[in-house]
């Protein structure tokens, strides 16, 4: 209880401390808004996106978003000040340029951008790119007029550039390790995306992480058990598809374990790629490609599953590939004495539908646990690992110990498409008198019992220890309202 007195007091004088900090002035709060430029222009003048920040200096802004048919074009900044009955106040404004690739009608599709924090809202707009204005005739004289063709002058007349779209062998793919499969069975599914070498200058991603949770909802069955894997950075590998050298992308990939005969059926799904147009004739000091889209699809994919064949305990048995490991802790075993058996399970397989069954009592013997263990290793594609079963034991009575009678577990193997039994092989011989009349005692050296003795607690509680805490926390929030009332006085004050 002093502990709790003397925590009220350092919560009080923490409150008492920081209310004059309440009372300061804050800081201006800082604004942002974008700006966009004229929607109707020509061919030859520049579209543009401008970001004006005030009220706090500029840390750090997102990237201006992608027009499609436009390029951008460099940026430029102003900083301008105003000092308004004394106050001074700066507006900093940042504008991104873009020029148009051809004439026509274009469309600005809502954004967003970051700005030192604060996210800023764009509802987009409608373009008109229209033609070239005309040169007016020159005046007599053979003078033009200064500002007439001034960039022409400066960087020399444009020339037109016509773009193809060049030819790609790229593709999507979702790719099953199985088309059949048994109830409980595990389905390795991958998400591939395809692409010869020739094709990594023409093709790039294109806001996969904002493409990525529609995939997954594409992909997601009701019907089974999902374990998903950790997601890595796309990396290409190089693989052989019809005898030619491909990169393969591994864009998504799970471990499906259907829970009922209900087949597996996935869609179309879509990913759309950044695919450059590039110029008939290159120029020299040119980008030569003009960036574009191209949405690839996958094949839908259908996945039969067959419900296993007749046993008594078809609906509980788990589905894998599994080996049975044994341990005990003694070689020596006497009535009254403690000693434990793990029974490991390893192969692959969804460990965590794996349990044992209830033991059937057995007189003479006693048996505790088990305590689980699981760990699950997921390996080019396949998922397999260990699930151990611990046990402790205390045999009242002389004699073998038939541990085949008491450990199995029946599974079904759909390699081998039949049910097997994991049955231990070990027959422990007990040996002293018959102690019945005995109680339970832990090995002193089990690391369970260390552990729960070590952190047990044996100081006496009072009775009414509950309504003592619930007096002190009254006590607490009457101090807390009157320190509070306090602080708003002073501040109003």
């Amino acid at each position: 209880m002093q502990i709790f007195f003397r925590l009220t007091v350092l919560i009080l004088l923490l409150l008492l401390g920081a209310l004059p900090i309440a009372a300061q002035p804050t800081t201006p709060r800082a604004e942002a808004e974008i700006v966009l430029g004229p929607s109707a222009f020509t061919i030859s003048e520049y579209f543009t996106i401008s970001f004006q920040l005030r009220g706090a200096p500029l840390e750090r802004y997102s990237a201006f978003p992608e027009i499609e048919g436009f390029k951008k074009s460099g940026k430029s900044s102003t900083t301008t000040t105003r000092i308004v009955n004394g106050a001074r106040s700066t507006e900093l404004t940042i504008t991104q340029r873009y020029a148009a690739f051809e004439e026509g009608e274009f469309e600005v599709k809502p954004f967003t951008m970051t700005i030192n924090g604060l996210t800023v809202r764009s509802a987009g707009t409608k373009l008109k790119v229209g033609p070239q204005a005309t040169a007016p005739p020159t005046p007599p004289g053979g003078a033009a007029p200064p500002a007439i063709g001034l960039l022409d002058q400066l960087f020399g007349k444009p020339k037109p550039q016509d773009f193809v779209e060049p030819k790609d062998q790229a593709f999507l793919a979702l790719l099953p390790d199985k088309t059949r499969a048994y109830v409980g069975e595990g389905v390795h599914i991958g998400l591939y995306f395809y692409l010869t070498p020739q094709d990594q200058g023409v093709l790039d991603f294109y806001n996969f992480a904002g493409q990525l949770q529609n995939i997954i909802r594409l992909l997601r069955q009701r019907t089974v058990w999902e374990e998903t894997f950790d997601e890595q950075e796309i990396v290409p590998e190089t693989v052989q598809v019809g005898g030619k050298p491909f990169l393969r992308y591994r864009l998504y990939e799970a471990q499906l374990y259907p829970l009922n005969a209900q087949p597996l059926s996935f869609p179309v799904v879509p990913l759309r790629m950044v695919k450059y147009r590039v110029a008939k004739k290159p120029e020299p000091g040119l980008d030569n490609r003009m960036e574009g889209y191209k949405t690839y699809f996958t094949a839908p994919v259908n996945i039969t599953v067959l419900p296993l064949p007749p046993h008594p305990l078809r609906d509980e048995v788990p589905v894998g590939d599994y080996r049975l490991r044994e341990a005990i802790s003694r070689t020596s075993f006497r009535t009254g004495q403690t000693f434990t058996y793990s029974f490991v399970v390893e192969g692959e397989g969804n460990l965590s539908a794996l349990n044992m069954l209830p033991l059937a009592p057995r007189p003479g013997l006693e048996v505790y646990g088990p305590d689980v263990e699981q760990s699950t290793t997921r390996q080019g594609g396949r998922v397999g690992g260990r699930k151990s079963f611990r046990y402790r034991l205390v045999a009242r009575r002389p004699g073998a110990l038939p541990f085949d009678s008491l450990f199995s577990l029946v599974v079904f193997n759909p390699t081998t498409v039949r049910y097997d039994t994991l049955r231990s092989e070990l027959h422990p011989l007990v040996q002293g008198p018959v102690r019945e009349d005995l109680q339970f005692r832990p090995d002193p050296t089990d690391p369970f019992y260390q552990e729960a003795l070590r952190d047990a607690d044996n100081t006496p509680q009072k009775i009414t220890v509950y309504q003592d805490v619930r007096r002190y926390a009254n006590v607490l929030l009457l101090v807390l309202l009157v320190g509070a009332a306090v602080g708003w006085w002073r501040a109003k004050s």
